[in-house]
């Protein structure tokens, strides 16, 4: 596997007699090219050759275990084409690394019968989910669920995979992180046994690959995983489903950068198997889906979405209607919310704080002028650590005498306040009541039922016995601030994640989002509706011209590279260059660079629309070949629908 646009093709070897008999489509094998010896796969054997020239012959077959398959070649392929990469670098995301002890190991057992389909029941909160699950067994339907508050998603999610194993063929369900992973595996391995295995990352490379070759063998037909499990070889393939899409989690960070998303649905397609997109929250990119009629929509009637929600509240963080409470204002928390948390805290149940960042005072400005403030040695930001030090957050040096390089201003104050800061404000004002904090590599998996204070940053917030009694968004304006197209989508998908773990307002759960609550991401959670939010973006930026609107992609490197690259592009007609402009001090080399990268980073984005999308592909490969011919080697990173475009 070569890795370089211009060589990106199958190329033809002669086979001796020897070899014959191993030598079968799917292995891995060793060719020489070029003179040198390299790793490859053996795609296909043919009598005959269109090639004119002399062929070399197979050096030799690394292992006769075939890891490839027709089916997996075709996915493999498309995203590289989708994704305006390599087909080498698909399938080093697609066939983990060789184990050759573990090839040797006996074959585990053929599958076992699959336990009887557990009870639907649930399913029919979701007015379409019956003729849904009825088209599994046998047909494709595709879907983007809305699952409701305090649904129990991966209960639901083993539900449709024990249909579609009932009926002999296999699934795949990808969630973002390892917390996810263990809850649907809790559920799905009483009812699968043998026949359901995880693939992770941290399951390490042995053990990773021999559940792999299980699949692979069609010992397993149930593969729950994250990321790189949605190209898992399932045989006969019926059911792919993703879990919150918007997560980051899902970002691939290896060229070129496919999201399992689209994985899925390239798969579905080729391979005839349904697909289920679900989340709390809805993605544009989801929602496209629906909105194109590729998918449809599978969503609680809004009585059902009531009466399963917490009462949600939204104020300014000004609003002191309890003002004469030092308490209250020393936690920075508006007293409305205050009062939700004394009311759950009465009724001896855990309250959720959440905060956008982890540490003390994790991000500080300028006191006169609100510029960032920023360390004079690696231009790092700065922050407040206890004991009211100030350092940089990058290269850890102590800044004592803060000078602004914008007013000269000597005086510093917080951007936003962290989770311990948090804590130990909230330690004073809820005297004798037990503080738990989750964030970074501290994450706590759940809370039990009782009085407690939670404080936890996005995405580490554990799960309480039986559901908080109340959960207070504070620092919103960070996560709505950001220079992110995502921002806002971004915020509703916390937000609902949070809501989502607060008892229904029936059982007296308060969501409280110290936000302005004309804002239309706050709309989007008081009224619980997260497809009508969704529906807004996707119409808001194609009237802008935005992805998923549009399929857009980005090319970041230095400025003569950069431009060598787009005056080698070949555009559409429709296609649209935006930029240069320079990324923010601190962004890496472009990721799969080997090389030193000095001097600052620009991106150029490219822009056509949807319909368009193949054609801009295919100009962004023909001038990775060009370059590749060229010899031209400065580092480079070519994005097609990046995750963040600012």
């Amino acid at each position: 596997m070569l890795g370089l646009a211009h060589l990106d093709r199958e190329f033809d070897y002669l086979i001796d007699e020897q070899q014959d008999e191993v030598a079968t489509p799917g292995v891995r094998v060793r060719v020489r090219f070029s003179g040198r010896l390299i790793d490859g796969f053996l795609l296909d054997r043919v009598d005959e050759t269109d090639h004119t020239g002399r062929l070399g012959w197979l050096e030799r077959v690394v292992s006769g275990e075939p890891v490839l398959d027709p089916a997996l070649i075709g996915v493999c392929r498309a995203v590289a084409d989708r994704y305006a990469g390599t087909l080498s670098d698909v399938l080093r995301l697609a066939v983990p690394p060789r184990h050759a002890r573990t090839e040797k190991e006996d074959p585990p057992n053929a599958a076992s019968a699959v336990a009887a389909v557990p009870d639907l029941t649930a399913w029919q909160a979701y007015p379409a989910a019956p003729s849904f699950i009825d088209l599994l067994p046998a047909g494709n339907p595709r879907a983007v669920w809305q699952a409701t508050a305090g649904e129990d998603w991966p209960t639901r999610l083993a539900e449709l995979a024990a249909v579609t194993a009932a009926a002999g063929r296999g699934a795949i369900i990808v969630v973002p992180d390892q917390r996810d992973l263990d809850r649907l595996e809790r559920v799905c391995a009483p009812l699968f046994g043998d026949r359901c295995v995880t693939l992770a990352a941290g399951l390490g490379p042995t053990a990773r690959y021999r559940r792999w070759l299980a699949v692979r063998r069609g010992a397993a037909d149930v593969v729950l995983g994250t990321r790189s499990a949605i190209f898992a070889p399932v045989h006969d393939l019926g059911l792919l489903v993703v879990w919150d899409d918007g997560d980051d989690s899902l970002n691939e960070p290896r060229a070129p950068y496919p999201h399992p998303r689209e994985v899925a649905v390239i798969r579905s397609h080729q391979q005839r198997s349904a697909l289920v997109v679900g989340g709390l929250a809805r993605t544009t990119e989801a929602h496209a889906l629906v909105a194109a009629g590729w998918a449809h929509d599978l969503l609680a009637d809004r009585t059902t979405v009531r009466a399963r929600t917490a009462r949600v509240l939204a104020l300014s963080a000004e609003d002191r209607r309890v003002a004469g409470d030092p308490l209250a204002r020393s936690a920075r928390i508006p007293g409305i919310a205050f009062d939700a948390a004394r009311r759950a805290v009465a009724a001896d149940r855990p309250v959720l704080f959440s905060v956008p960042r982890r540490g003390y005072v994790p991000s500080l400005a300028c006191a006169r002028c609100r510029a960032h403030a920023r360390c004079r040695a690696c231009h790092g930001p700065l922050q407040l650590d206890v004991g009211d030090q100030i350092s940089c957050r990058w290269c850890g040096r102590a800044e004592r005498a803060f000078r602004c390089a914008e007013c000269g201003g000597s005086q510093v104050r917080a951007l936003t306040t962290g989770a311990g800061r948090t804590a130990e404000e909230l330690g004073r004002a809820f005297a004798g009541v037990p503080i738990t904090t989750s964030g970074g590599a501290n994450i706590a998996a759940t809370v039990p039922d009782g009085a407690r204070i939670v404080v936890a940053t996005p995405g580490a917030e554990p799960i309480a016995d039986g559901g908080y009694g109340a959960a207070i968004l504070l620092d919103t304006w960070a996560q709505l601030d950001r220079a992110d197209l995502r921002a806002a989508e971004d915020a509703v998908r916390h937000w609902m994640a949070v809501g989502s773990m607060v008892r229904s307002h029936t059982d007296g759960g308060s969501l409280v989002i110290v936000a302005d609550a004309g804002l239309a991401p706050v709309q989007a959670v008081i009224r619980w509706d997260p497809v009508g939010f969704a529906d807004e973006e996707l119409n808001q930026r194609g009237e802008l011209g935005f992805p998923p609107a549009v399929t857009m992609a980005s090319v970041d490197g230095a400025r003569d590279t950069v431009s060598a690259f787009v005056d080698a592009m070949v555009l559409p007609p429709t296609g649209e260059l935006l930029g240069p402009v320079p990324l923010p001090v601190g962004v890496r080399p472009p990721a799969g660079s080997g090389d030193a990268f000095d001097g600052a980073v620009e991106r150029i984005l490219v822009r056509v629309p949807r319909r368009d999308g193949r054609q801009l592909s295919a100009a962004l490969t023909a001038a990775q070949v060009h370059r590749n011919a060229q010899h031209e080697t400065g580092p480079i990173r070519v994005q097609v629908d990046p995750p963040t475009i600012g």
